[in-house]
């Protein structure tokens, strides 16, 4: 393919850094602006137009998705042979290639070996969630930490764990790897690391091999990644990078937006070029995600948009968290009515520990669901698996028993892990739910919970974390709950973390295409104000003893329960006060009512009139 072709279709700023074959080019890439085009076109055209061949440029990324999408786009343009992998899979071959990895194997996930010795912990930490561990296991050995010099480097950072109890698990995980010739991705990193620092003439077969460097995801680039990347380039300046700070979230890890931020301090000749036209979302979703940029800091990007208008986003307030489910579910039902597939449609928590509200709501209201799902997380799972054995025993004692021998607090400590927020969560969730059956068997419990939880599959509506939604895109986008302590999360106190709380919700706004729909119905988070929101929730257009009011609350009552559904499924307090207020006498007037949708008009709307006309 010549250099033409290659080009004509690019924007302005995607072809000027796509004509920029050589030397370091830093492209800012803000969200849904085409960075994937732009990356593989470049490397195209820098074999196009001979800059390169194809065997010297590396291309690196941190999902084996995201390295075998760039593979692909690069086929299209007829592009082959350039090596685009992760990070890790790129140090595995290198060492491969030297000879240094020939008796060992690669560890997939630090979960179980970590499971393994929390289990010989005392309690509660016995039940600290793997995750967590592992977690605070990266975050040591992505800043090049080894157990000796662990707790010497902590700081303000807390542990999942006290810090001496941490630092032994780090220092047994370390040892059982070793005693079975295990090596885990960082140990890949820090190998090649080690290699090049100490071996300059394997350095130099690298550098003779790889003349062009392509960086994707620059801002989640952490210390130990960072080192890597210098020591391949060396003195060169072949370098590409491309990020979006605004999207810097996981910052847990030890990532950091800063390498992206200063590429143009370290490279002062380097070719900046900023990606603003966004082909995701419309005018109206990009121009409330926009009022969060100036305090978003960083390199300023302002999206604009190149989509059709479409509908304003829908950001309101509730008076009760029942009555905020209920719109969710409605909203759902209106937007797969009109065309919108369940499967397009997300709804986003900070944690998993909220999902169950809304797994409970969409089970209830027939409406299919994928992701999270409390049935699989830790704590029900080793609830249930170890109450297998009291079938018949009473399901409240028995739950709430084995609750607090897993762990469970009366109080959450400050700087708990989020995984370990969510155990937590669960865990009471459980015990409520089986003292609210009066009696039932842990047998009738299991089934309860199967019945109202277990709507999970492989379809319907993504039911995700903020930071799980990352890279992906939904033509319907749901952000319940944007409430004080959920976002940003009750654990967020730095300003730092403040501010990588208020890129999460710059990231999951920019998720959507079409329709976005914000609520809340707890004390306002302070980021509605950015976004020019009046966050006061709304009084009820009637007293609650309206007789017209009262009426309707029976109804629903009786209707719920012919369906065996939740009342709110059928409408939530804040609907029925809105059509006790309004008093409609046609379907027409009822249609109008904020939460009345087309569905419900259809189901209920006859009797609704019925219900007003007699009261």
């Amino acid at each position: 393919m010549d250099t033409e072709a290659i080009l004509e279709r690019l924007n302005p700023e995607q072809r000027r850094a796509a004509e920029t074959v050589r030397g370091p080019v830093c492209i800012l890439a803000g969200a849904g602006s085409g960075k994937t085009t732009t990356i593989t076109h470049r490397i195209a055209n820098q074999v196009a137009t001979g800059a390169f061949v194809p065997e010297q440029i590396l291309a690196v990324t941190f999902t084996d998705k995201a390295a075998g999408q760039m593979r692909a786009r690069l086929r299209a343009l007829g592009v082959e042979r350039v090596r685009a992998a992760t990070f890790h899979s790129a140090a595995l071959a290198q060492l491969s290639f030297f000879g240094r990895v020939r008796d060992l194997n690669v560890l997939a996930s630090k979960v179980l070996p970590l499971r393994w010795i929390a289990n010989s912990l005392p309690a509660p930490w016995k039940f600290k969630p793997a995750v967590d561990l592992a977690t605070e296991v990266e975050w040591a050995k992505n800043r090049r930490l080894t157990p000796d010099d662990y707790l010497d480097a902590l700081g303000d950072h807390e542990p999942p764990l006290p810090p001496e109890l941490m630092q032994r698990v780090f220092r047994d995980y370390e040892r059982r790897k070793a005693e079975r010739g295990l090596v885990d991705f960082e140990d890949l990193l820090g190998q090649a690391i080690a290699l090049y620092e100490e071996d300059p003439d394997s350095l130099g077969v690298v550098h003779a091999r790889y003349r062009a460097l392509t960086v994707d995801e620059y801002q989640d680039v952490n210390l130990l990644q960072q080192t890597l990347l210098e020591l391949w380039l060396g003195e060169r300046d072949d370098v590409c990078a491309v990020g979006d700070d605004y999207q810097a979230i996981y910052g847990f890890t030890g990532a950091t937006p800063q390498h992206l931020l200063a590429l143009p301090q370290r490279y002062p000749h380097a070719t900046v070029v900023r990606l603003e036209e966004n082909y995701r979302s419309t005018p109206e979703v990009l121009a409330l995600a926009n009022r969060l940029v100036p305090n978003l800091g960083g390199a300023a990007k302002t999206l604009r948009a190149t989509r059709a208008a479409g509908p304003e986003p829908d950001v309101r307030p509730f008076g009760a968290a029942a009555d905020e489910l209920g719109h969710l579910v409605e909203r759902i039902r209106e937007l797969h009515a009109g065309g919108v597939a369940f499967e397009e449609m997300a709804v986003l928590s900070r944690t998993n520990a909220r999902s169950a509200a809304y797994e409970e709501a969409l089970t209830a209201a027939d409406i299919p669901f994928q992701g999270a799902a409390l049935l699989e997380r830790d704590a029900a799972k080793q609830l249930l698996k170890a109450l297998r054995r009291d079938g018949t025993a009473e399901a409240a004692s028995a739950v709430r028993a084995t609750a607090l021998e897993h762990g469970l607090l009366a109080h959450l400590p400050p700087r708990l892990g989020e995984r370990e927020v969510t155990r937590q969560s669960d865990l009471k969730l459980l015990v409520g739910l089986a003292e609210r059956l009066n009696g039932a068997t842990v047998d009738e419990f299991a089934e309860h919970l199967r019945e109202r939880f277990g709507g999970g599959g492989n379809r319907g509506v993504h039911l995700l974390t903020y930071h799980r939604s990352k890279g992906l895109e939904f033509d319907a986008v749901f952000l319940p709950r944007l409430e004080h302590k959920e976002l940003p999360s009750r654990f967020a106190r730095t300003d730092d973390e403040l501010a990588e709380e208020r890129r999460l919700l710059y990231v999951g706004m920019t998720r959507a295409r079409t329709h976005l729909t914000i609520t809340w119905s707890g004390k306002p988070s302070p980021y509605l104000s950015e976004l020019g929101v009046a966050a006061a929730a709304p009084r009820p257009p009637v007293d609650e003893d309206d007789p017209v009011l009262v009426t309707l609350k029976q109804w629903r009552r009786g209707r719920a329960q012919e369906e065996g559904r939740p009342a709110f499924v059928v409408f939530h307090d804040s609907t029925l006060a809105a059509i006790a207020a309004s008093k409609p006498s046609s379907l027409a007037e009822l249609g109008a009512v904020a939460g009345v949708g087309p569905a419900k008009l259809e189901r209920y709307g006859d009797d609704v009139l019925a219900v007003v006309g007699a009261a």
